[in-house]
């Protein structure tokens, strides 16, 4: 069975954007970078693949699962399929259409959606964003790759999202972690039991 990854940038007070969804604030730069784009160079939007010469085949994930602010976030900057190299999917109820012929919509309950993906053959699910999507897959999130930023940012959009509480906690255990020179941590988690 596949596994759902939830990959995602957060500051250490637990913030993915600011509250209008910008990511300005994260530095780009240093040599966390590097490292980990070579681990996981399918989490880069395609057309910064093609600027940096990357193509080298998926090996990690083949499937991208994005919510709407999150998609809109590549559809300012100027594509609505950010993710060509990947099968690609947009969870919303306020779409009417799909947002780009190789965007997958998904309307309906994103939980049974991707039980469906991740009983498919192939490699990882990647849950790109958001944090409210986050909240709501975490019974299906099997991995958390946590890029930790040296930030307090005070308020903005939280890693799961707001809204009711949990019904009860859920475990992942750390499976490896990485400080580098420039102060992100890059820790990645797995589901326990």
């Amino acid at each position: 069975m596949r596994k759902l990854t939830y990959y995602v940038a957060a500051t250490i007070d637990g913030f993915i954007a600011t509250e209008e969804g910008s990511v300005d604030f994260f530095p780009v730069g240093g040599d966390h970078g590097p490292a980990i784009t070579a681990q996981y160079p399918e989490t880069l939007p395609s057309q910064v693949r093609a600027t940096l010469g990357i193509d080298k085949r998926n090996e990690n994930f083949d499937t991208v699962i994005m919510g709407r602010r999150t998609h809109d976030f590549g559809v300012r900057t100027g594509t609505a399929s950010p993710y060509a190299h990947l099968r690609q999917f947009v969870v919303s109820t306020t779409l009417k259409a799909r947002p780009d012929p190789a965007v997958e919509l998904i309307s309906g309950d994103p939980v049974a959606a991707v039980g469906e993906l991740k009983s498919e053959k192939g490699l990882g699910i990647w849950l790109c964003g958001g944090g409210e999507l986050a909240r709501t897959l975490l019974p299906e999130i099997d991995q958390i790759f946590l890029k930790l930023y040296p930030i307090v940012l005070g308020h903005g959009r939280p890693l799961f999202g707001t809204g009711p509480r949990l019904p009860e906690p859920a475990d992942f255990r750390v499976i490896t972690s990485q400080v580098f020179e420039d102060g992100v941590a890059f820790v990645k988690y797995g589901r326990t039991g």
